[in-house]
């Protein structure tokens, strides 16, 4: 089996006024303007439909965000992103493989190689196979799109719930360039740095390099140093060829490496019952206080290390009919090593005899790749018939070894201390520690074949049909092997009676096709407001739940025994909207509504294996999501501007899987994970021009109650609940007149409002937290130099 590494080679941006940068601040309805458009026009110019349209022509849900908001500020992930656009949340596990992104109350928190998530994450074109493939630095970002509900027609299997599309800037057609610098509290500091070399008036090239380095912002008592930090670096080069007046290519490469102290969960509850005084003695200096907790006492660092790299090729051939022909060739390598804590405490054998008190570590390198194409065929423009055809393919693979080692006292000669607990000693024959190994080897195989078509057809100059479907065949094999090791005394290295193995030999395969797609009509009243309603049926492609404690007796399987699969997620989602522009595009105006409804909903069903809390992907049953959505952006002159966005979602559990498999709506109404009932961002930026130019921004974001946690598998529990928080920055900027050099002043979370990224059930007192960077007060300072064109 190839191990970790092996592989590895080593506006709202411009909207007529740029919003200042390293404010975390969007305009919702923003993005670049128009190459094409002449000195005051404010249009939107947006590629959510695989062709440039104006953001207020597309019959969706949109919320874009410019790639300024990222240069040099603290919102430099999708992770930062989430609190300044309504619907879009997110879910911090203790690393990549674990984190998800959800649109609209819906998501998949997954550990198992096999799934996929809800919420496809495109990075110039080519659709990720793993949701950990999005948490990466974004850098040298031109705009993001966020299209809310399923988008299966054009995107794919694994955008049952929405789109993340990432679109990177591309070379200028002149020598020039810019480096960032910032530096913020706690020690962390960010380079980045890009040049635009054309080689040729055809032939045109841009480099971009990143680095940053972060202590964190949990103090681990065990060795008095931080964590929950990383350390990342990164590389891009793209090329645009002119190869003739009808023929363009685009060529990519990117590597990327981290090693991220991150994340580790902290107690924020204090130990209770028979144990909980001893447990209590093992963490001093632990204050437990919810999610205000900032210490912990681990012997193992929590972390992860990555390294991601790929290369695409694309080609746009325009037709003599005005059609363009486009290919993308792509290559995606991914490879994650998790090592994790799961004791949560400092020694690094048992201090009391019992189950509560082992040393529990894991230890879990996988490796991923995936091949795409994509052929597709779009129109042109002109015409009452618009369309947009094409075929996809893609092959992921995964491959992984997990390890976990557990550690427990078995026997000591030694009293029963104040606790009430026997302790345990490393003096020769005070206690008996048995130490307990298990390996498993897992891995999958995706494959994805689909054939599509979307268009519009206008049958009047107000009145349009919409129209797509996807045809998808999928086929997913996986494979499971693990041995259990005898408990070995690690005194003398001697396992008693011998290697007592329990292997698992698993090997499973399934496939499944779909036809999924949308319908509807777009109304256009006048210039200024236009009118769509959609129904759309969404699909996510079948699964299997191969993870580390997988075993034939707990998954009910037999080698080849098909029980084990997860069936495909499928959703009917109707959405209407209306778009509207007022005084040349200064005050826009964007609504929508939608109620979508998903049948055979893949989730994580958490429960306890002794002291340890193990999830299991299972098909929940069926949810429902409604709401409303509100965007606006008012320019109200070329140097001030200010934006709204405001989201209700009512997600929910309408049928639930208990743990006997039996579904029922005995758990009807149940507020889903990640899914807050009202989101709410005001943004705010104004300039002074002159000699010395002025940039002042500010955002308020507001997140109400939610559950930042799996699904409870046995019902409702208060205490994984989070309170509402809100949460203001600001940011306050110089420059000379020409803005060659800009130096910004950044604060964070003013109010210094606590919030948890996620919490879990487990742990000494039975509740951990995981604690993000935006949870408490910062400072920070950026530089900003620019040279050339």
């Amino acid at each position: 089996m190839q191990k970790f590494g092996a592989r590895s080679t080593s506006g709202l941006a411009v909207l007529g006024l740029a919003l200042a940068a390293a404010t975390g601040f969007v305009a919702p309805a923003s993005a670049q303007q128009s190459a094409d458009a002449g000195e005051g026009n404010n249009e939107i110019v947006v590629t959510a439909q695989k062709r440039e349209q104006r953001l207020q022509d597309v019959p969706a849900a949109v919320t874009v965000v410019s790639g300024d908001i990222l240069d040099g500020g603290p919102a430099y992930n999708l992770e930062g992103i989430t609190q300044i656009i309504p619907t879009l949340n997110f879910n911090k596990g203790g690393t990549n493989l674990n984190s998800s992104l959800f649109l609209r109350g819906v998501g998949t928190i997954n550990f198992a190689v096999s799934a996929e998530p809800s919420v496809a994450f495109v990075l110039d074109g080519i659709v990720m196979s793993r949701a950990g493939e999005a948490f990466g630095d974004l850098y040298d970002v031109q705009r993001i799109e966020v299209l809310r509900g399923p988008q299966g027609t054009l995107f794919g299997k694994n955008a049952s719930a929405g789109v993340v599309n990432v679109i990177s800037r591309m070379p200028g057609g002149s020598y020039g360039g810019q480096v960032d610098v910032s530096y913020f509290e706690g020690d962390e500091r960010r380079v980045k740095a890009s040049v635009d070399v054309p080689l040729s008036d055809t032939f045109l090239t841009r480099f971009t390099a990143f680095a940053g380095q972060y202590d964190g912002n949990i103090t681990n008592l065990a060795n008095g140093e931080d964590t929950n930090g990383y350390d990342r670096w990164g590389v891009r080069g793209i090329a645009t060829w002119a190869a003739a007046p009808n023929l363009d290519f685009t060529f990519i490469g990117d590597y990327r490496h981290a090693a991220d102290e991150c994340c580790a969960p902290v107690v924020g509850t204090a130990p209770t019952g028979a144990t909980g005084a001893a447990l209590t003695s093992l963490l001093p200096g632990v204050r437990f206080l919810r999610d205000e907790t900032r210490t912990i006492r681990q012997d193992t660092v929590t972390q992860t290390k990555e390294e991601a790299w790929g290369l695409s090729a694309q080609a746009d051939w325009t037709l003599a009919n005005g059609a363009t022909l486009t290919s993308i060739t792509a290559y995606r390598s991914w490879d994650n090593l998790e090592i994790r804590e799961g004791d949560f405490l400092a020694s690094r054998t048992p201090a009391y005899t019992g189950g509560a008190f082992n040393r529990v570590e894991d230890f879990g390198p996988q490796v991923s790749d995936t091949v795409s194409q994509e052929i597709r065929l779009t129109s042109a423009d002109e015409g009452p018939f618009t369309y947009v055809i094409g075929g996809y393919y893609s092959k992921a693979t995964a491959d992984r070894t997990f390890r976990r080692d557990v550690i427990q006292c078995t026997a000591t000669t030694l009293a029963a201390d104040a606790t009430g607990q026997t302790p345990c000693s490393t003096n020769p024959g005070a206690s008996t520690f048995i130490n307990t190994f298990s390996r498993a080897e897992f891995g999958s195989e995706l494959t994805n074949l689909a054939v599509f078509a979307d268009g519009q057809f206008d049958l009047t100059e107000q009145l349009s049909l919409l129209g797509g479907l996807r045809w998808t065949s999928d086929e997913v094999t996986a494979y499971h092997r693990r041995t259990n090791l005898a408990t070995i005394n690690p005194a003398t290295g001697t396992a008693p009676g011998g290697v007592s193995a329990t292997p698992n030999n698993v090997n499973l395969s399934t496939e499944e096709t779909n036809v999924s797609g949308r319908f509807g009509a777009q109304y256009k009243a006048s210039e200024q407001v236009t009118a769509y309603a959609t129904y759309t049926r969404g699909y996510k492609g079948p699964a299997f739940n191969v993870f580390f404690q997988m075993n034939n007796a707990a998954n009910n399987l037999a080698n080849n025994n098909q029980s084990n699969v997860i069936d495909a997620e499928t959703a009917d989602a109707y959405e209407l909207g209306l778009k509207t522009s007022w005084f040349d595009n200064r005050f826009i105006v964007n609504a929508a509504i939608f109620d979508a409804a998903y049948d055979n909903f893949q989730a994580n069903s958490p429960d306890l294996q002794g002291t340890v809390t193990v999830t299991r992907l299972t098909n929940a049953g069926e949810i429902s999501t409604r709401g409303f959505e509100l965007d606006a952006l008012l320019r109200a002159s070329n140097t001030f501007s200010m934006s709204f966005g405001l989201a209700y979602t009512d997600a929910q559990i309408e049928k639930f899987r208990n743990p006997a498999g039996v579904i029922s709506d005995a758990r009807l109404g149940e507020q889903l994970p990640f899914a807050p009932e009202f989101k709410g961002a005001i943004g705010m930026n104004k300039e002074w021009r002159g000699p010395l130019n002025v940039y002042l921004s500010g955002s308020w974001n507001f997140v109400s109650s939610q559950q930042p946690a799996d699904i409870p598998t046995n019902g409702p529990n208060p205490a994984l609940r989070a309170d509402s928080s809100d949460q203001v920055d600001a940011s306050l900027g110089f420059s000379d007149a020409n803005d060659r050099f800009r130096v910004t002043l950044i604060g964070k979370n003013l109010t210094d409002d606590s919030y948890p990224s996620q919490l879990a059930t487990g742990g000494p007192g039975g509740l951990v937290y995981r604690i993000p960077r935006e949870a408490d007060r910062y400072y920070g300072i950026s530089a900003r130099y620019r040279w050339g064109s």
